[in-house]
């Protein structure tokens, strides 16, 4: 079924996948050392996203979705890995997966909420990013400190969309 109403990358789909050991994951951006880290929204051209993704087929088409959307990024590959890096350049938001090996989405969102309650972390939005999408996944989302839960299947439209309601974007080129 052809969707494309005018909007070109429309038909681009993030698809979940189960892991696959073989497989090599996407190489990590560089980090945003120009962050911005106040509570107001950054201007386009300055959000930097943190995407939390294990799977490294959704990692490069995340990735590449962000990039498209002119945003600056940087990858972790789980919760421990997305703490540590929020301590050293907090992000303006965070897309997380729930499901990752270690320390899961939901444990890590719990703990950037505690961090940013004591002062260590600036308050930035975090977005679950995940294919869980039963009403008790998005509750449990919403309790572990998500302030909106995100599923897969993910187009590129819907998701600018949902990044705007907290960044400010850069605008397409038609």
């Amino acid at each position: 079924m052809d969707r494309n109403d005018g909007h070109h990358p429309s038909e681009t789909t993030l698809v979940l996948m189960t892991s696959d050991a073989s497989a090599k994951p996407a190489p990590a951006s560089p980090p945003a050392v120009d962050a911005t880290v106040s509570g107001q929204r950054p201007a386009p051209g300055e959000a930097f996203v943190l995407l939390v993704e294990d799977n490294p087929i959704n990692q490069v088409v995340a990735l590449e979705f962000l990039a498209l959307m002119g945003l600056k990024t940087q990858l972790a590959r789980n919760g421990q890995e997305a703490l540590d890096l929020c301590e050293r350049a907090a992000p303006s938001l965070v897309l997380m997966d729930i499901q990752m090996p270690g320390m899961d989405g939901l444990e890590c969102a719990r703990r950037l909420r505690e961090q940013q309650a004591q002062g260590r972390l600036p308050r930035f939005p975090i977005l679950a990013l995940t294919a869980h999408a039963l009403d008790s996944d998005v509750a449990d989302s919403l309790k572990a400190g998500m302030d909106e839960h995100l599923t897969k299947p993910l187009d590129f439209l819907t998701l600018r969309r949902r990044l705007a309601r907290w960044l400010d974007l850069p605008q397409l080129n038609d």
